[in-house]
């Protein structure tokens, strides 16, 4: 296992921040960050009303963007830019309004351009609600080419 240096944690910390900051769907969907850090993104929602479709269930497309938002900061926390090329996802069980769900994303294997990323969505009964797996694009564009502000 390897350490996470201050500089590596500062640096996935202020990405995120960045990202957050002008991502208006994930605060539109609620979504807390409790965990940061190379490589790892660990996020919290709750489902509300206005998630639910016609099934009595929450949309497909709540537990994906969950994962979707895990996936993003845990693949850009390495301080490049990097944006989704291809997800999956599966759905093991319902979710439904009121359900407090936690998406952790793991980065499994990485190169110079591309990452892969695993994204378990639990519900708050610890139950599986979702996996999702994602391939990402690593630009060469930096988060802060100008250095952390």
């Amino acid at each position: 296992m390897s350490t996470v240096s201050p500089d590596e944690q500062t640096l996935a910390r202020a990405v995120v921040e960045k990202m957050l900051a002008v991502d208006g769907f994930s605060q539109w969907l609620g979504i807390e960050v409790l965990e940061i850090s190379p490589g790892r993104s660990v996020l919290r929602m709750t489902v509300r009303d206005e998630m639910i479709n016609g099934f009595g269930t929450a949309h497909g497309g709540i537990a994906y963007s969950i994962a979707d938002s895990a996936l993003a900061f845990a693949t850009n926390t390495g301080g490049f830019i990097s944006v989704a090329m291809d997800c999956t996802i599966s759905y093991p069980a319902a979710v439904r309004s009121g359900d407090v769900l936690t998406a952790t994303a793991i980065e499994e294997s990485t190169t110079n351009k591309l990452a892969f990323c695993a994204v378990t969505v639990l519900n708050q009964h610890e139950r599986i609600i979702a996996h999702f797996r994602g391939t990402v694009y690593r630009t060469p564009k930096q988060h802060f080419p100008e250095g952390l502000p």
